[in-house]
Parts: structure tokens; C-alpha cells; sequence
């Protein structure tokens, strides 16, 4: 018998049991909070992802679910050097066990070195890729070589013949001057 399972709502514990595997390829629409981290917006963005399951034993016998989340997006972020935007690939590869409930995730978070998550019979994935891809976002986002050099002045040609077209506020002052 195979289960068909959604990223959406996704038992977890049977998920791993069953060592699941899922892949989606989802349009950034899916993913709000990501899609407000885009300067520019098309419809070729995506966000591809695998998550795999699987039962491990722990020291002691215990038995918990874990799960391996792979994701990838590239989103045009502004570029802090030039303000135009620049393609940034974020990537995700983490590893997450799944423990009961949410007292024990607080009272093991401590000592564990894996990320912890509490057991859901309806777990959201999607929500999970999209925190993950968030935290991956850079906090500077930069060209590696921009496009175009910065600009390194405060002012431009315009505004240099603007200047000059102008008249000297003193210069009628100095008409008034005698020669003498």
C-alpha cells in the first residue's frame, strides 16, 4: 500500500516511516514572505526543494523521525554597492529530528547539536523551506563585479551646468562696487 503525502500537511511520523521522499519545483508565488525579499518579480522564479524522512535509533533504543530539507532558490536581491538588482542563489541542506512535543524541543535544544522540531500529524513543509530560505538570505546582498561601477559623487554632470547657469549670488554686490 503507498501513501501519497503532502508538503502542505504532512504526517511526519509516518512520512519517516514509510522513508519518504518528496520533491517540488514551486512558483515563488507560493512563498510570500520570500517573494517580498525580491526586487524584481517574474514568473520564472521558483523555489526547487527535496525532503527525505527517515527513523533513527538513539542511544537507549528510542526510535525519532528525522528529516534531511534541500532547497534552493534565486531571487534578484538589491545589490548594496550599485542599487541595481543581483541574482542571489540561496541554498538550504539541514537536518532536523523530530521530538514529541514542545517541552521536551525546549528541554533538549540545549545540548542537541541537530535542529530540533516538534511532531505534527500536519506539519507544513512549505513553511519550513521558506523559514530555512529566509535565514539564507545574505545580510548584504552584492554583485560579485557589479554591472555598472557605483557612483562615487554625491553629484552628476546635470547638476554641475545646473550650477554654473546659475548666477553668482554675490555678483550683484559686486556691480555696485566703485572702482576706485
Amino acid at each position: 500500500m503507498s501513501q501519497d503525502f503532502s508538503p502542505d500537511r504532512l504526517d511526519v511520523k509516518a512520512f519517516a516511516l514509510a522513508g519518504g521522499r518528496l520533491t517540488g519545483r514551486d512558483p515563488l508565488s507560493l512563498y510570500e514572505r520570500l517573494q517580498d525579499e525580491a526586487v524584481a518579480l517574474s514568473d520564472a522564479l521558483h523555489v526547487a526543494w527535496t525532503a527525505e524522512a527517515s527513523v533513527r535509533t538513539l542511544p537507549g533504543g528510542a526510535t525519532q523521525p528525522w528529516l534531511r530539507l534541500q532547497a534552493q532558490a534565486t531571487l534578484p536581491l538589491e545589490c548594496q554597492r550599485c542599487l541595481t538588482p543581483a541574482d542571489t542563489l540561496l541554498e538550504v541542506d539541514r537536518e532536523f529530528r523530530f521530538v514529541p512535543d514542545k517541552a521536551t524541543a525546549e528541554a533538549e535544544d540545549e545540548d542537541s547539536e541537530e535542529d530540533l522540531l516538534v511532531l505534527s500529524r500536519d506539519f507544513d513543509l512549505r513553511e519550513l523551506i521558506e523559514d530555512e530560505l529566509l535565514l539564507a538570505l545574505p545580510l548584504v546582498p552584492m554583485h560579485e563585479v557589479c554591472p555598472e561601477g557605483p557612483v562615487l559623487s554625491a553629484q552628476s554632470e546635470a547638476f554641475e551646468q545646473a550650477q554654473a547657469e546659475r548666477p553668482h549670488p554675490f555678483a550683484a554686490l559686486a556691480a555696485l562696487r566703485k572702482p576706485g
